[in-house]
């Protein structure tokens, strides 16, 4: 009776919390643009190459755009995948040519 009390208990606190909306200030930063941030060499060839509107910053659709033609440089065996090795001959490439 007790566990079955508790049980209801936290079913009620939990939904509330599920339920509450995300502030605007919380977005969630697309895998693209994560990608970039963590990668410097990438960063600065998206900026180059991608940063259409010259404000030195990456909105998402520049980010989707660039992460589309890095995966395109990357994935040199076209398996849909790109691998450890893949993503270093591929950074390395740009660090060389950009």
């Amino acid at each position: 009776m007790v566990k079955g009390l508790l049980l209801a208990a936290t079913g009620l606190f939990a939904i509330p919390a599920i339920a509450q909306p995300v502030p605007a200030s919380l977005k969630a930063v697309p895998a693209a643009q994560t990608l970039f941030e963590r990668d410097w060499v990438l960063m600065n060839w998206a900026l180059k190459v991608h940063d259409a509107n010259r404000d030195i910053q990456l909105e998402p659709s520049e980010a989707a755009s660039a992460a589309a033609e890095f995966r395109k440089i990357a994935d040199a065996d076209n398996d849909g995948r790109i691998t450890p090795q893949e993503y270093r001959a591929a950074r390395e490439f740009l660090l060389a040519r950009y």
